[in-house]
Parts: C-alpha cells; sequence; structure tokens
C-alpha cells in the first residue's frame, strides 16, 4: 500500500482550473519531488494533502485514510510541512520552535527536550548554543534547518515540503539537500517536495511527477525522465545539451565497473556516481583506476574510455 495516494484530484476556482484530474502514489519511505513552472498546479497539489486547499473533486489518501475522513487538526499534526522562508514563530526560541507539536499533542517535558536535543545535534546545531536563540539570531541556512526539524519533532510518517531550499544561496542549498537526504535516511519518512529546480529534483527524488498547466505530464524515476521523456515538454525541462552527464550522476559507479585489476596506482571509492568518478578521473589526470570499498579494498576496476562509452549511450 502506498503511503500517499493521490486519485483523480481536481481544483477549480471559478472557471479556471489550477490541478486537472491528477492521479499518483507515493511510496513509503521514498522522496518524490515535483516539478514544473511557475502556475503549473505543483503547490496546490500538495496543500491539498493536509487539507490546507480543499479539493474540488478526488480522493487522497495518507496510510490508507481519506484525509478527508481526518479532523483537520489531527492531520496536520501527523504531517510535518515545511515552506520556503521556514515559518518559524518569531518571538520563540529555537527550542520552543522545535517543540510546537509534540506541546500540542500533551507530551512531557522530559520527552520534548529530549527530542529538541536530539533533533538539533542530528541538524548539527549544538543545543546549548542554539536551543535559547530566536530566529533572528540565526543564518538563513540554521533557520531552515530548525523549520525542518520542527516539522520533524513528532516523529511524522509524512513531510511536505513547498520550495523549502528555494531562498538560501546555492552552496547551502547544497548541504541543505544533502542533510535532508540523510535525515530521511535515518528516519524512513515519506517526503514529497516541490521546486522548480530540475537539478535538486535529480538530486533528491526516488521519483519524479512533471506537471504544467494542472496536468500529470509525467511521473518516474529520475533515469526514466531523462532517457524517455514522455513529452516534449519534459524533455525540455530536463535540458539537452548535458543530457548524458546528468544520467551519468544518477548512476552508481559500481553500474559501470569492470573486473578487479592487480597493479593499479590510482582508487577511487564504490560510493561515487560515474558523473563523480569522471570528474576525479579527469581531475588527477588518470585513464584507470580500481573501484575500492570502504575499507580501500579493490571490488573492480574503471577505465576513462569505458566512462565515456557509458556516457555516449544515453
Amino acid at each position: 500500500m502506498s503511503m500517499i495516494d493521490i486519485r483523480n484530484v481536481t481544483k477549480r476556482y471559478g472557471d479556471t482550473t489550477v490541478v486537472d484530474n491528477v492521479s499518483m502514489a507515493v511510496e513509503k519511505g521514498e522522496i518524490t519531488v515535483i516539478v514544473g513552472t511557475s502556475g503549473s498546479g505543483k503547490s496546490t497539489l500538495i496543500r491539498m494533502i493536509n487539507r490546507l486547499v480543499p479539493m474540488t473533486s478526488g480522493e487522497i489518501r495518507v496510510g490508507g485514510r481519506n484525509v478527508a475522513d481526518v479532523p483537520e487538526t489531527e492531520l496536520r499534526r501527523n504531517i510535518g510541512y515545511v515552506i520556503q522562508g521556514n515559518g518559524l514563530f518569531p518571538h520563540r526560541t529555537v527550542a520552543q520552535n522545535i517543540a510546537t507539536v509534540p506541546q500540542l499533542l500533551g507530551w512531557e517535558r522530559g520527552r520534548i527536550d529530549a527530542r529538541v536535543d536530539e533533533l538539533l545535534g542530528l541538524f548539527n546545531l549544538e543545543p546549548k548554543s542554539f536551543a535559547r536563540k530566536y530566529p533572528h539570531q540565526l543564518s538563513g541556512g540554521e533557520q531552515q534547518r530548525v523549520g525542518v526539524a520542527r516539522a520533524l519533532a513528532a516523529g511524522p510518517e509524512v513531510l511536505i515540503m513547498d520550495e523549502p531550499f528555494g531562498a538560501l544561496d546555492p552552496v547551502i542549498r547544497g548541504k541543505a539537500q544533502d542533510d535532508l537526504l540523510a535525515i530521511q535516511k535515518q528516519f524512513g519518512t515519506t517526503i514529497i517536495l516541490v521546486t522548480h529546480d530540475m537539478d535538486e529534483a535529480f538530486h533528491l527524488g526516488n521519483r519524479i511527477a512533471v506537471m504544467r498547466g494542472g496536468g500529470l505530464l509525467q511521473y518516474s524515476t529520475p533515469e526514466k525522465i531523462i532517457t524517455e521523456p514522455a513529452d516534449p515538454f519534459v524533455q525540455q525541462l530536463t535540458g539537452t545539451t548535458d543530457r548524458a552527464l546528468k544520467r551519468m550522476s544518477l548512476l552508481p559507479l559500481t553500474s559501470g565497473m569492470a573486473p578487479a585489476k592487480a597493479g593499479l596506482d590510482h582508487g577511487l571509492p564504490q560510493s561515487l556516481s560515474l558523473r563523480d568518478a569522471l570528474a576525479e578521473m579527469i581531475w588527477q589526470g588518470i585513464d584507470e583506476a580500481a573501484v575500492e570499498n570502504e575499507k580501500k579494498a579493490a571490488i573492480g576496476s574503471i577505465s576513462m574510455s569505458h566512462l565515456l562509452e557509458l556516457g555516449r549511450k544515453e
């Protein structure tokens, strides 16, 4: 059973259809990213999941329950929600912001304090330094981390994120994306995230939904979005000039390696993507390298010529 099941959902404002008969399923423990241009309906779609926007027709189920049958307050307490600009309460401390939902749920003080400290630690925010600070005393990146921590405080199974990193500069944005992947892996949270940035979608998404004019054009894995675009607009959105490199960034180095060879002077971590391996070999000026596991033992090999051949297969 899918964690989020969107069935024939439509939203109209008068004669204007903003979301047009969209159906998609978000699997438990995965990240689904919705992309599209402004006005495509992507933000409206996710806001119907927690009933911030009422749907005109269709059905949405979260964890098997029809959201229309769940009281709004209960629904929203059980679904984390993160928006661009974080939406922190300015007159509440970092600890008080994170504790918002646990307090509403009636958690004991000790349990709340322990949860706040745990989440601050996971986001590399030293509890003794940050717990008593106010949002205006934080950098943009720190505020965003606190916003995500607040959304995760009560351990929701679902996290909705609407352009969460849009206001961050590129360097901080990349770090925030990596932090989200690490936290999501640890908690197994199901995430549905909206962005207009295709690179962000490829970096974060297990599956990507492409919307235009309220309709769903394609819903598939990042690799298929690149290699089998279902519509000219999807192809345009993903770009054409660096399509091979984008595809290589989605494939692990282990997928293209040859058997291990003796006598190779250079090694590459097996955790690299094919694209990262290519960049590393160009940087080091090497034609062949061993592929190594965490213990630096060779488990395979890769050559520059083979990497280039894999890129041409896109």
